[in-house]
């Protein structure tokens, strides 16, 4: 058998220190996965996903002063006339009206979806996940956390806790949030950093950008 000498050891190194550096696939490529700063049932976003502001925000505004605003609509057991409970997201009891606009969902709607521009009418971008990785059937949406989310009392808010809202707000929330979720098969923490939600077959058109904006509540 032919012996090893220093200068064949030398290149198997080298070979593998070349091979070493080499880009890995990512869990996205691997999985056919295709990941996304935001989501739509109407094609292209509007915004890319380096996108500073809404185009209706001017970074530039004066800072300060208050802002007073009516209530238009209310989800869950919110009551506009009078309130018994801080908790809007059962059936019993008459909720605080407004409530729902202290929580943070997965994703958010551009200013166009609530109205103030009116062109992008179904358009979600990144919240408290920076994006989003469908699955070639879009029936598998693995939701990626920003570090930096945090919760009111400054704990950091990670998949388990969205994770946590969605299969409670499934099991025992309002009907209003329990039959919307029907069809939500599962909603798993894959780490802190990765929530992986998978639907039905059957599942509504829109069932993604649903769960993308429900409330996020704490699970301590």
């Amino acid at each position: 058998m032919k012996g090893i000498s220093r200068r064949g050891i030398l290149k198997t190194g080298a070979a593998a220190a070349a091979l070493s550096v080499l880009p890995r696939a990512t869990p996205a490529q691997e999985t056919g996965e295709v990941e996304t700063h935001g989501l739509s049932s109407f094609g292209d976003l509007k915004h890319g996903p380096d996108f500073k502001h809404f185009s209706f925000v001017n970074p530039d505004a004066p800072k300060g002063g208050k802002l007073a605003v009516q209530i238009k609509q209310t989800i869950g057991n919110q009551n506009f006339d009078t309130f018994n409970t801080l908790n809007i997201f059962v059936l019993k009891g008459d909720g605080a009206a407004g409530m729902s606009l202290t929580f943070d969902s997965l994703m958010t709607a551009s200013g166009e979806r609530i109205g103030l521009l009116g062109d992008e009418p179904d358009a979600l971008y990144g919240l408290a996940a920076k994006s989003v990785r469908v699955s070639g059937d879009k029936l598998t949406y693995r939701f990626i956390m920003r570090p930096e989310a945090r919760f009111h009392d400054g704990s950091r808010l990670t998949a388990k806790d969205a994770a946590f809202s969605l299969n409670i707000l499934k099991t025992k929330g309002h009907p209003l949030f329990s039959q919307l979720l029907t069809q939500m098969a599962s909603a798993e923490a894959e780490s802190d950093e990765i929530l992986r939600v998978r639907l039905t077959p059957q599942r509504s058109r829109d069932l993604h950008l649903v769960i993308a904006g429900l409330p996020i509540l704490s699970e301590r």
